[in-house]
């Protein structure tokens, strides 16, 4: 399982450059960032612990987080829980619609090529 692994690290340095502008610390320093699972094929599972249950930046971060696993060179989709947070249900429907439009892009660009 060499490429998971190497997917892992990969993901989480690019994390570790994410600050939270409240704190100025990078969000896998502040241990933001929970059960980081990457699979065979790029899919990456992880939890999103935002610093305070009444998180004032917690959807800004959130949004910022994602985007950055997006960035990095081999995730394929991702699937992040926001746990801890007052409304981490709401955010939770935001991200899967998010992801749902991702997966619609992919699809479209794969028939395309």
């Amino acid at each position: 399982m060499a490429y998971p692994t190497a997917l892992h690290e990969a993901i989480i340095k690019r994390l570790s450059t994410v600050i939270d502008p409240e704190t100025g610390a990078d969000v896998v320093r502040m241990r933001l960032i929970e059960d980081l699972f990457v699979e065979e094929d790029g899919t990456v599972r992880y939890k999103f612990r935002p610093s305070s249950p009444l998180c004032p930046i917690a959807v800004p971060l959130a949004l910022t987080v994602r985007n950055a696993v997006n960035e990095v060179e081999g995730v394929t989709r991702q699937e992040m829980t926001v746990v801890g947070y007052i409304k981490a249900a709401e955010l939770n429907i935001l991200l899967r619609e998010l992801e749902a439009q991702d997966e619609q892009k992919r699809n479209e660009q794969n028939g395309k090529d």
